[in-house]
């Protein structure tokens, strides 16, 4: 095996800190991945890594020698991508990740005129919503909405999502309209598993927030299952407007409580920091940020 492929193995085990994650990432064995980092401590004569059953560390050694094959990898990269600016296209493989709602509705649509500007162009998208470390799956760029808190990430923003409190009009003539957030709990409220706050929905208002412990009967990690229940009258929900812009439009769903409801989530497009950043992903990045605010429910970053 060529020295520069035994140090993209080592680069992504320190960046990963799994052997089993980035044997499945370049389609070989543990057992393989392993022995390649042996043969290359070997050829080196020192050690690079700590191994134990249960952690993974690097020897002053191995840190010295992650920098360096870093910013090799880095420029072999940056040449690479240079080359295919000077010939026009942009080629290789592209890994990105969304919301699977997100994904059906929007994304996999500007993702393939995006592909057709660019026929030499692979996409690999991912949908899941569940969070995922980025350098750990091999994704190179996502999109997220809300405030992120992971350091490694470097976020630019390529849109603006604002939140609406939604129910149909047959749930609100059965169970009657709220005037105020905290009459929410007397209602059926669809909670969606991955928000921040738990059980908690939380309204700004002139007097400070307004927190209300939500509960109901349907719950799901999928913005698209909420919507689907909150359409088919099961309850009241809060999501971006951008899921439910058109049932606004054709009176299948009402917006409630706006004075209550001025929110508005970020939507980052997101990837690993302290890398070089492809000519790929800048383009892509760019697209979406020009394209986003097209979409119905979305605004300009």
């Amino acid at each position: 095996m060529d020295k520069l492929t035994l140090m993209e193995i080592f680069v992504r085990i320190v960046e990963t800190g799994s052997f089993s994650a980035v044997a499945r990432e370049m389609a070989m064995s543990q057992p393989t991945v392993s022995k390649q980092i042996g043969a290359l401590e070997r050829d080196l004569k020192t050690r690079l890594l700590n191994r134990t059953t249960r952690s993974l560390s690097l020897t002053e050694a191995g840190a010295a020698y992650y920098e360096r094959c870093r910013k090799i990898i880095d420029q072999v990269q940056a040449a690479e991508t240079s080359l295919g600016t000077v010939q026009g296209a942009l080629t290789g493989t592209l890994s990105l990740n969304s919301s699977v709602a997100f994904g059906q509705m929007f994304l996999t649509h500007l993702v393939l005129d995006f592909q057709r500007m660019h026929p030499d162009l692979s996409v690999v998208l991912t949908l899941n919503d569940r969070y995922i470390d980025l350098v750990e799956e091999g994704i190179d760029v996502a999109l997220r909405f809300g405030r992120l808190a992971d350091p490694g990430l470097i976020a630019r923003r390529v849109a603006t999502a604002p939140v609406a409190l939604v129910a149909t009009p047959a749930y609100l003539e059965k169970r009657g309209r709220p005037s105020h957030p905290s009459e929410l709990i007397r209602h059926s409220c669809l909670h969606y598993t991955y928000l921040s706050t738990g059980n908690e929905w939380v309204f700004p208002s002139p007097r400070g927030e307004v927190r209300v412990r939500i509960s109901g009967t349907f719950r799901s990690n999928n913005g698209y299952a909420l919507r689907d229940a909150m359409l088919a009258g099961h309850g009241i929900a809060v999501m971006p407007l951008v899921f439910v812009q058109r049932a606004l439009e054709d009176g299948r769903a009402e917006a409630l409580l706006p004075e209550f409801n001025n929110i508005a989530l970020p939507v980052n497009a997101v990837y690993p920091s302290g890398r070089y950043v492809p000519d790929k992903v800048r383009s892509f990045v760019d697209f979406v940020q020009t394209r986003l605010p097209g979409i119905p429910g979305l605004e300009p970053a």
